[in-house]
């Protein structure tokens, strides 16, 4: 069989892949089929094996070791943070194979590795925010504006300079200089536009495969970068459209944020007794599922509590997620599905928003940003203009939280002071563990 048949084999399983993995019963059967397209292709890359075949042989090896080991290690809540990292990989990729394959100049290679250089460091900042290594962001729009000016330019005229001269000076200095501009993009962004950021890096990591693989003349590279690209830029399309943002806010912030306006009002607390007293009396519950069950990993108890709620008491559960809950796209869901949940009552931000004002009770686990009121009232937020989820229009709502403190973004909420809303301090499983068992009494 020929290496375009194998490719084109390839592509296909990579296309059947996000197929299935687009629904949460068929998701692990896409991962087989990626797994063997990728394993197909690398195996058919390197048949007859070339003169280095045993440092080829380590580096796949310690490559296979790395992604088993994050596979079986890295915990759910922290798979924001290894996309943020792989993206940066797929980058990094890119800008090796452009250094070792440089000779004159090429029009593919350059473009390749500007765009992975972009992603790699791009990455590690988005990582770095991920992580909480780092939150502070750059507030002036002018100083952004003029740093991103300054590395375009630059990068042009390394460009220019290396095209008349060929000297590989200028090549390691476009490169140097795509690492900055990563960090210039990546470091403005709040955290609320984090899982935007992510699917942005994942789009470019794709189009750097794209390049690298017109210059190899690599169809399999093409198509793979292609799919990635596209399903990147569709996803972080959609996100911007379900928040009503735009790249230019994203990139350049003109907002400051928020101060603190509610130092001088006291949120109400009450007790997981409180809370399934009235839970216990409801016939409608929403269920808002945010960061802060991911980092309790709350999604089982959160099951159990829901199931206990339908069955004993016959309320009516329904799970809102919305499009940018938690870290990554998707990540909700991903924490729901793992938990069983039904697919049927999970909601989207569109759908579920209208059930609120029929709603007894609003259970908000950790989610801050999403369900912020200033993203409607103030002007001046960096959350203005991002559609929330109206949980404020709920006869009842319970914020389980470890403290008042901000969100993601930076900025307070002042539905914490609510008339309507109870506050249960505490870690997300244990609180929601505890309403649980006192209803099962």
């Amino acid at each position: 069989m020929s290496t375009t048949y194998i490719y084109l084999f390839c592509t296909i399983l990579f296309i059947v892949a996000i197929r299935y993995m687009s629904d949460t019963k068929t998701a692990i059967w896409g991962c087989i089929c990626g797994i063997i397209g990728m394993t197909i292709a690398i195996i058919s890359d390197f048949i007859p094996l070339p003169h280095e075949a045993v440092a080829l042989i380590i580096a796949l090896l310690s490559g296979a070791a790395i992604g088993i080991f994050s596979g079986l290690k890295v915990k759910i809540t922290n798979l924001p943070q290894m996309i943020a990292i792989f993206n940066g990989l797929g980058g990094g990729a890119s800008v090796c194979i452009a250094i070792g394959n440089i000779a004159g100049f090429s029009s593919a290679l350059i473009a390749g590795a500007i765009i992975g250089a972009i992603t790699l460091s791009g990455s590690a900042v988005a990582f770095g925010k991920l992580q909480g290594l780092f939150r502070k962001h750059l507030k002036s729009g002018l100083k952004i504006l003029s740093a991103n000016i300054i590395s375009l330019i630059a990068i042009a005229l390394c460009i220019v300079f290396y095209y008349y001269s060929h000297q590989p000076l200028y090549f390691r200095a476009l490169i140097i200089i795509s690492l900055f501009w990563g960090l210039v993009l990546v470091w403005p962004v709040g955290g609320a536009d984090m899982p935007i950021i992510i699917s942005i890096l994942n789009s470019l990591s794709g189009c750097a495969a794209i390049a690298i693989g017109f210059a190899q003349s690599n169809i399999l590279l093409i198509a793979v970068g292609a799919l990635v690209g596209a399903g990147g830029l569709m996803l972080a399309a959609f996100m911007l459209k379900s928040t009503n943002s735009s790249l230019v806010k994203i990139f350049i912030p003109s907002h400051p944020a928020s101060s603190s306006s509610q130092l001088n009002l006291q949120a109400r607390s009450g007790t997981p007794a409180e809370a399934a007293f009235i839970m216990e009396n409801a016939d409608k519950i929403i269920i808002v599922p945010g960061f802060g069950m991911a980092a309790a990993s709350a999604q089982h108890a959160l099951k159990t509590l829901g199931d206990l709620l339908h069955q004993k008491y016959n309320a009516k559960i329904m799970y809102a997620v919305h499009p940018v809950a938690g870290r990554m796209p998707g990540h909700m869901n991903v924490l729901l599905a793992e938990a069983d949940i039904s697919y049927d009552d999970v909601f989207s931000l569109e759908d579920i928003n209208p059930e609120f004002a029929t709603a007894d009770v609003a259970y908000v686990i950790g989610a801050n940003d999403i369900t912020n009121p200033q993203a409607k009232t103030n002007p001046h937020s960096p959350l203005y203009g991002m559609p929330i989820l109206d949980v404020a229009a709920a006869k009842t709502i319970f914020f389980v939280k470890r403290s008042l403190g901000e969100g993601y973004s930076g900025v307070e909420n002042p539905l914490f002071f609510a008339p309507n809303t109870i506050m249960l301090y505490g870690d997300a499983k244990k609180v929601t563990e505890e309403i649980t068992r006192i209803l099962e009494q």
